[in-house]
């Protein structure tokens, strides 16, 4: 049986470089590239070697997501739940629903277009 992984996943965004920022001091990513898209528009992807988001945008992305049309949520592990909450808040955005079941502690927020992320610590 085959082994495998999430390789990328590609958001539309109103604002890569802001959404690029925000991961990259929440996950410590680095950016692995950016330029116009292949479709028109320009994409920003930020990750690590093997795995990363994609951040599209183009004159039609307008932003103002609807939690679950299509999609819930993206989540993400940190080592760290709390510094990770600080970052959130420092990008000027507000973290909810913190609990703590198994796997782990966590906690959502929404970014600047309606797109919900989770962030959970295992430690």
């Amino acid at each position: 049986m085959p082994i495998g992984r999430l390789e990328h996943a590609n958001l539309s965004v109103t604002d890569p470089e802001r959404s690029a920022a925000l991961l990259k001091d929440l996950l410590g990513w680095k950016e692995r590239w950016r330029g116009e898209s292949m479709m028109g528009g320009r994409s920003v992807h930020v990750g690590e070697a093997h795995d990363y988001i994609a951040l599209y945008t183009g004159d039609h992305v307008k932003g103002e997501y609807a939690k679950g049309n299509p999609l819930n949520h993206v989540a993400f592990t940190v080592d760290d739940l709390d510094a990770a909450e600080k970052v959130v808040a420092f990008h000027g955005l507000k973290p909810f629903g913190h609990d703590d079941y198994e796997p782990g502690r966590r906690f959502y927020f929404f970014d600047w277009d309606g797109i919900e992320f989770e962030v959970v610590s295992y430690e």
